[in-house]
C-alpha cells in the first residue's frame, strides 16, 4: 500500500494560496499540477532569465490587461477553449477601473506643503515662508512634469493591476527631475527572504524583453536598468585602475585619502569613503546609489542564469548622451529613485491586488449571461418557424427541398389542417436580462461600488440626500484605504524630487532636510454646493466658524479657490469702509451674502 500510495498522489494539484490565488480557478492560470500558467497566457514565461515567483505575478497582469480590454475570450480560446471565441465582452471590467481610479484621485490634485498657509501672516516664521517657497517650487516642477497626466496612466495600472512604478532621474538639460511610469511588468525588486514587505528593497530591476527583428538583423535580447544602493567606491586607486571592488587589496590609509572622489573623504575609522549629501549637511554617509543599464543577447543567457546574475562579460553596456557608460554610474544620490505604488495595503505581500480580484468571477458570469442572452436575442428577433401543409419548392439539381425565407410580406399557401407554429424565447430574453442587472448589481457591492457612483441610478430614485449619502458609505471606506496605502508613497516621491533638485544644484532649491511635502486628492463624491455654500455664510455670520475655516469648505465643495489665505484678504479689503460710506445710515457695499444686516 505504501508505494501504490505514493503513486497515486504523484502529479496531484497544489494548493496555492498566494497575492493571485483568486485567478486559480481559471484553467490558464493553474494549468499544471504546480500551478504554473498555461503558455498561451505568457509564452515569455517560459524565458530562462525570469525570476521564477514573478511568472504568477506576470501571467496576472497579462490576464487583467485582456480583461480590460475585452481581449478574454480571445485568450481562453488560445488556450484551447474553442467556444470562448463567441463569448460578448462589453467593457464591464474597465468601467468598473475607470470608475473606481476616478473616485481614488479624485476631481483634483495638489500638492501642500504643511505651515505654507501661514506665509501671509503678519507675523509669518521663517519656517512657514520657507514652507510656502517649497510648495511653490514643487507645484511648477508638477506642472513642468505634467504630474496629473502621468499620474491617470500610472493609478490605472495600480487600479487595473495591483501596481505601478514610478521612475525618477534627473534631467541637466532642463534642470529638473524628470519624472517616467514604468509597467509593473517590467518591475523586478530584489527583497530579501526576511525583509518586511513594507521595507524598501535596496536593489531593484527594471527589465524587459525585446523581440527580435530578421529584417533588420537584429536578434532578441533583454534590457535590464538596475538602481542598487552600496558603499561609496573609491574613484581610482593608486595604479590608476578603477576603484571597484577595492575591499580586500590592503591599500595603506594615505593612499586610500587620495583616492577619495571629488566630495568625498576618506574615514580613517570605519575605513570607508564617506560623502555629505545636501539634504544632510549635518551627516556624513557611506551609501550612494548606482546606476546599471546594459543589454544581454537572449541566447547567451541560456545557462539558466537569473535576472539578478546576468553574465557582465556578454553585457552590451548603454551609454549616456554625454558619451558615459552606464556600468555602476555613481548617482551621487543615497536612495533610489523608484517608487512603487500598491493599490492595497501590504498584508505580507510587497505587490498590491488589483481592484477586480473580489469580483473577478462575477465578471465572468456577466460576460456568459451576456453571451447567452445575445444568442437568445437571436432568436427573438428572427424566431423559429415551423410550417405544416406546405410544399417546399425542390431544387431541380440536387432534388432536395429549397430552404424556406422568410421576410416582410410573405405568403404562404398552407393545405387544410396546415398551421404555422412559432417559437417565442422572449419570456427567455427577459429573464437573462433580469439575471445581467442582478449580477452587475452584485458585484458592484462587493466591488463597494454602489450603483449611484457607477451611474446607472436614476437621480430622482434617490429619496433623499441623506439616504444619497448612506448608499456612498462602502464608497466612502473603500477610497480611504486605498489613498491610505497611497499616502506615504506621494510623500515619498515629492520627497525624492526635492533631492534630486538639490543634487543637481537647481537654481532656488537650498540645502538642508527636504521639507515634508503630500499630495491632496479632492473630492470623491458629488456635493451640494449650494447646501456649503449657505452653511458657510450662516455659520461665517454666527460666528461659530472663521472666515479661514469657511473659505477651506468652500475650496473642499469645488469652488475656485487657489489660495484661502489670499481670498480672505480679498474680502477683508472689500470690506474696509470706502469714503462714499462714512455716514450711518449709508448701504453697505461689498459684503458677502449674509455679513449685511
Amino acid at each position: 500500500m505504501g508505494p501504490t500510495r505514493r503513486m497515486l498522489l504523484v502529479g496531484l494539484p497544489r494548493f496555492l494560496t498566494d497575492a493571485w490565488s483568486w485567478l486559480n480557478y481559471k484553467p490558464v492560470m493553474a494549468s499544471t499540477y504546480d500551478g504554473q500558467p498555461h503558455r498561451a497566457l505568457a509564452p515569455e514565461i517560459q524565458a530562462t532569465w525570469l525570476p521564477p515567483e514573478a511568472v504568477r505575478r506576470l501571467a496576472a497582469y497579462k490576464l487583467l490587461a485582456a480583461y480590460d480590454s475585452n481581449q478574454a475570450g480571445e485568450l481562453a480560446a488560445l488556450a484551447g477553449n474553442a467556444e470562448a471565441a463567441e463569448r460578448r465582452e462589453f467593457g464591464d471590467p474597465s468601467s468598473f477601473v475607470d470608475t473606481t481610479l476616478a473616485h481614488v484621485i479624485g476631481k483634483t490634485q495638489q500638492i501642500v506643503v504643511p505651515g505654507a498657509e501661514h506665509a501671509k501672516d503678519d507675523q509669518a516664521t521663517p519656517e512657514a515662508v520657507a514652507a510656502a517657497a517649497a510648495q511653490e517650487r514643487l507645484r511648477e516642477w508638477a506642472e513642468a512634469e505634467l504630474l496629473p497626466l502621468r499620474m491617470q496612466a500610472c493609478e490605472r495600472k495600480a487600479v487595473l493591476l495591483g501596481d505601478g512604478v514610478y521612475l525618477l532621474a534627473w534631467d541637466p538639460e532642463k534642470g529638473r527631475a524628470r519624472l517616467q511610469t514604468f509597467d509593473p511588468g517590467f518591475y523586478f525588486p530584489v527583497i530579501e527572504d526576511d525583509a518586511d514587505p513594507g521595507d524598501y528593497p535596496s536593489r531593484v530591476h527594471l527589465a524587459w524583453e525585446i523581440p527580435d527583428d530578421p529584417k533588420r538583423g537584429i536578434k532578441a535580447r533583454v534590457r535590464r536598468i538596475t538602481y542598487e544602493l552600496g558603499p561609496i567606491e573609491p574613484a581610482a586607486r593608486p595604479d590608476g585602475v578603477d576603484g571597484a571592488g577595492r575591499q580586500g587589496l590592503g591599500v595603506p590609509p594615505e593612499a586610500e585619502a587620495a583616492m577619495a572622489g571629488p566630495g568625498d573623504v576618506f574615514d580613517t575609522a570605519t575605513g570607508r569613503v564617506v560623502r555629505t549629501y545636501p539634504w544632510a549637511p549635518d551627516g556624513a554617509s557611506a551609501v550612494t546609489c548606482y546606476l546599471t543599464d546594459a543589454e544581454w543577447l537572449l541566447e547567451d543567457l541560456r545557462h539558466g542564469q537569473s535576472l539578478d546574475d546576468f553574465p557582465l562579460s556578454k553585457a552590451r553596456f548603454r551609454e549616456r548622451a554625454d558619451g558615459t557608460v552606464l556600468n555602476r554610474l555613481d548617482l551621487r544620490i543615497d536612495f533610489l529613485p523608484v517608487v512603487h505604488i500598491s493599490n492595497t495595503i501590504a498584508d505580507g505581500e510587497h505587490f498590491g491586488q488589483s481592484s477586480l480580484a473580489k469580483v473577478f468571477q462575477a465578471l465572468d458570469e456577466l460576460a456568459e449571461t451576456d453571451t447567452d442572452s445575445a444568442r437568445a436575442s437571436a432568436t427573438t428577433g428572427a424566431p423559429i418557424i415551423a410550417l405544416a401543409g406546405s410544399h417546399a419548392e425542390v431544387d431541380r439539381i440536387t432534388g432536395r427541398p429549397k430552404p424556406l425565407d422568410i421576410a416582410p410580406g410573405t405568403v404562404f399557401q398552407l393545405a387544410d389542417g396546415g398551421r404555422m407554429d412559432v417559437l417565442d424565447t422572449s419570456s427567455q430574453l427577459a429573464e437573462l436580462r433580469a439575471r445581467v442587472e442582478e449580477i452587475r448589481e452584485r458585484a458592484a457591492v462587493n466591488a463597494r461600488l454602489p450603483a449611484v457612483s457607477l451611474g446607472t441610478v436614476d437621480p430622482s430614485d434617490v429619496p433623499s440626500g441623506y439616504a444619497l449619502q448612506l448608499s456612498l458609505g462602502p464608497l466612502d471606506s473603500l477610497v480611504d484605504a486605498m489613498r491610505l496605502a497611497r499616502a506615504h508613497k506621494y510623500a515619498l516621491l515629492l520627497k525624492m524630487v526635492q533631492r534630486l533638485h538639490q543634487a543637481g544644484q537647481a537654481e532656488g532649491w537650498p540645502a538642508g532636510p527636504p521639507l515634508p511635502a503630500r499630495l491632496v486628492f479632492g473630492p470623491h463624491t458629488p456635493t451640494d454646493r449650494a447646501a456649503i455654500l449657505d452653511e458657510v455664510i450662516k455659520g461665517v455670520d454666527a460666528g461659530v466658524l472663521s472666515l479661514e475655516t469657511g473659505i477651506r469648505m468652500l475650496q473642499d465643495a469645488g469652488y475656485p479657490i487657489e489660495d484661502a489665505r489670499e481670498e480672505v484678504e480679498r474680502i477683508d479689503a472689500r470690506r474696509a469702509p470706502t469714503p462714499t460710506s462714512t455716514h450711518s445710515d449709508a448701504p453697505v457695499r461689498n459684503m458677502p451674502a449674509g455679513q449685511g444686516h
